[in-house]
């Protein structure tokens, strides 16, 4: 009887993966941020957006050579992991030169952020702008809350720059924890089934056999 395993199994298909989205947004949201907040003579700004495209095109390049080498798979899905890394310390790394908050993941503003679930760039901005006008400075300089609860309110302090910052960093937290979690299904299933050589001497004795 005719094995059922194919040959080259359905691969690709990186689009619909979460990790995708999220770096994709990643690297909008880079490119905005590097053109408004980054001198434009800086070698990090090349660099971030180098880090932040390599995620993308790492994971897509994996998803699509896993038809014939899932240990190529595993090694550019590595590859988009470590290039995501290096981009978040990359903001971590602006925010503390500029003394600016690192914010914790529970901080409302970041909490507003995660609800609203972006996926544009643009959709990133509109939130960054809400969170400016929820405090609102009398003429005396001092902080006049709208209806909001003071738990709920954002600190005064937070500039475009720090909000985006860390908007990008609450991304790339969740999508390096996911790139994670994907390795390790792709390590489990690369030692269980081994790659495109063992599956093709499989085919080949069970061929044999029928």
């Amino acid at each position: 009887m005719r094995s059922e395993e194919p040959l080259i199994p359905k691969h690709g298909g990186y689009r619909k993966l979460r990790s995708f989205q999220l770096a994709q947004l990643v690297y909008d949201v880079t490119v905005r941020f590097c053109e408004r907040y980054v001198d434009r003579g800086s070698r990090t700004r090349d660099q971030m957006v180098q880090a932040a495209r390599s995620g993308v095109q790492n994971i897509a390049e994996g998803s699509q050579a896993s038809g014939t080498s899932k240990k190529t798979e595993l090694k550019l899905t590595n590859v988009a992991r470590a290039s995501l890394e290096e981009l978040r310390l990359d903001y971590e790394d602006f925010l503390r030169q500029r003394g600016l908050p690192l914010l914790q993941p529970d901080h409302p503003a970041l909490a507003r952020f995660k609800k609203r679930r972006c996926s544009t760039v643009e959709e990133v901005r509109l939130w960054a702008e809400d969170e400016h006008g929820r405090t609102r400075t009398n003429k005396d300089g001092k902080a006049a809350t709208s209806s909001v609860s003071v738990r709920e309110s954002p600190c005064q302090s937070l500039s475009s720059a720090s909000l985006v910052a860390n908007a990008a960093l609450s991304l790339l937290n969740l999508c390096c924890y996911l790139l994670d979690r994907q390795l390790t299904t792709q390590a489990e299933a690369f030692e269980k089934e081994g790659g495109f050589t063992e599956r093709l001497y499989r085919i080949r004795s069970q061929r044999r056999r029928g």
